[in-house]
């Protein structure tokens, strides 16, 4: 027998720690390689992190609602043969193609200095982090009742306060009589209302309107979407693309792909591929802005919109999308898409794009100008695919004919791609799609 420390995994660029949520396995248990063993949480997903070794969970060390930092232990297993020396993992720094760096992509961080608390009360670096967004002080924080283990502040527990202060704080107050002085009301103090007092996710000012308070993921998306256009002067190029042979093609072979892969065949990994040929044909479209310098990013890796049950959009990656084969990237992407909506996304799986697109087409939307995701310069809207009548041109002349049609908007950051290199990129993305092979299998 060995003893073999499991050691939290590398969570995704400027990760290095994680709140341990739920053990899903308890001492004495068995598990296997890759087995799900616990939930933690970031400062950008909740995930799943699988186990490194094979053998009976012999130790936790980080319990749950305490911190674990990247690369260092977090449960001991027991396994089969081998030494009985302890052995610890080790966890190598993340190896990156580019030396450099921009910084132009500034998700919210977890920040371990911003909120000082006032008492010895434990707080993962998840609720530190939503209270230093909401400007929630350590005095403040320490009153929020927790529900976790010993009391502990949990994500929900700060989310809930959050969403009644701001409530309260929304309600109008009659003007003719202000508060008495015997009832002071300090900012976020939970001893004004009854605990058993539920608060609407919605209040009616004058019996019409609402005010609906974001959730914490809208705000980001909010915040990414203000400094995108503020960083970025954005122009847009369009083309209509002609899609009937990958329309045709698709028809005859999504059935025997569904039987083969289990699987759907879905227009977007043709889409994708045609994409990733374009950015080899015009790399500069694959770059990121440092200041006065320009970093070309030697990987192709496509951002994919995905729209949650919750009607926000999160953008799962499809890494070195030029490597992969179409089948390849239909079951990528079709996984991406599912994990995504279940919220069982890894961190690593939101890093790292260097292109984004977004389906427009899935709300029956012809044309859009979509805003780049930051640090990228270029973005892919793709519009809903419709028969239309159309001008074909034969040996034997012009006639008109019914065409699956559908528009491509390319949104670029003007400041390094010029309405030359933006206008043929998305020309050359189409010619890829018009002259798609209907003789080619996958």
């Amino acid at each position: 027998m060995a003893l073999v420390k499991m050691v939290l995994p590398a969570m995704g660029e400027s990760v290095f720690e994680a709140t341990v949520l739920t053990w899903l396995k308890n001492v004495g248990d068995r598990i296997e390689t890759d087995e799900s063993v616990l939930e933690v949480a970031t400062d950008k997903v909740d995930t799943d992190v699988p186990a490194s070794h094979s053998g009976i969970l012999k130790e936790i060390l980080v319990q749950e609602g305490e911190v674990a930092q990247v690369g260092h232990p977090i449960a001991v297993i027991e396994t089969e043969g081998g030494s009985t020396e302890t052995e610890e993992d080790t966890t190598p720094e993340k190896q990156t193609e580019e030396v450099i760096e921009t910084p132009a992509e500034t998700p919210v961080q977890e920040s371990h200095t911003a909120t000082t608390v006032s008492s010895n009360r434990f707080y993962s670096p998840l609720v530190k982090s939503i209270a230093q967004k909401e400007n929630i002080s350590g005095e403040e924080l320490d009153q929020i009742p927790g529900s976790g283990k010993e009391g502990r502040v949990t994500k929900d527990d700060i989310l809930a306060y959050v969403k009644n202060r701001t409530t309260t704080a929304a309600a109008p107050t009659p003007k003719a009589a202000p508060a008495p002085a015997s009832t002071p009301q300090p900012q976020g103090s939970t001893t004004e209302q009854p605990a058993t007092k539920q608060v609407a996710p919605a209040v009616s000012v004058d019996g019409e309107d609402e005010i609906i308070q974001m959730d914490r993921m809208r705000k980001m998306i909010a915040d990414r979407m203000v400094q995108s256009k503020h960083t970025a002067p954005h122009v847009t190029s369009c083309v209509e693309a002609d899609m009937t042979n990958v329309v045709n093609w698709r028809n005859q072979w999504k059935n025997k792909f569904k039987e083969r892969e289990g699987d759907s065949l879905t227009f977007m990994p043709i889409i994708v591929q045609a994409i990733a040929r374009a950015i080899k044909d015009f790399p500069m479209i694959n770059v990121q802005v440092d200041g006065d310098k320009i970093i070309r990013k030697k990987s192709v890796n496509i951002g994919i919109a995905v729209a949650l049950p919750s009607g926000n959009l999160i953008v799962p990656v499809v890494k070195n999308a030029d490597r992969l084969s179409l089948s390849g990237l239909a079951l990528a992407i079709n996984d991406l898409a599912r994990r995504a909506r279940e919220n069982k996304l890894k961190p690593d799986e939101l890093q790292g794009g260097t292109y984004t697109i977004s389906n427009i087409g899935s709300f029956g939307n012809t044309i859009g100008t979509p805003i780049i995701n930051q640090p990228q310069v270029a973005i892919m809207a793709i519009g809903t695919i419709k028969k239309k009548p159309a001008v074909i041109e034969t040996p034997q002349g012009d006639l008109i004919g019914i065409r699956h049609m559908s528009y491509f908007s390319h949104s670029y950051d003007h400041r390094v791609v010029d309405g030359a290199l933006g206008g043929m990129f998305v020309r050359r993305v189409c010619d890829y799609l018009e002259n798609w092979d209907v003789n080619q299998g996958i």
